[in-house]
């Protein structure tokens, strides 16, 4: 079964940290581009980063840019988003998608919500 799980969200403070992995099961990561979505509630789902398949490319959204960081570690089928001074606005479920050409798969998601 293909899948890709996310993990690593929880509650953390204001200027707190955290790293949220985006592991693949089924079929390895090494041809596909990641991207890491996130929607608050009540909003719409929006980007937040995304990282080449070569791992030699990568975006981040204005609003995480200097605070967020994408990596792809391919001999462990994993991709990494560290969040590093964490803001209430950043609250929401973190997803990661895997796009091959026209194909794409999405995680389940993980909670990450910041407060004080």
């Amino acid at each position: 079964q293909l899948q890709l799980v996310e993990s690593g969200g929880g509650l953390v403070q204001p200027g707190g940290s955290l790293r949220l992995s985006c592991a693949a099961s089924g079929f390895t990561l090494d041809n596909y581009a990641i991207s890491w979505f996130r929607q608050a509630p009540g909003k719409e789902r929006e980007g937040v980063s995304c990282i080449s398949s070569s791992g030699g490319s990568r975006n981040y959204a204005d609003s995480v840019k200097g605070r967020f960081t994408i990596s792809r570690d391919n001999p462990k089928n994993t991709v990494y988003l560290q969040m590093h001074s964490l803001k209430p606005e950043d609250t929401a479920v973190y997803y990661c998608a895997a796009d091959q050409g026209s194909t794409r798969y999405w995680g389940q998601g993980t909670q990450v919500t910041v407060s004080s």
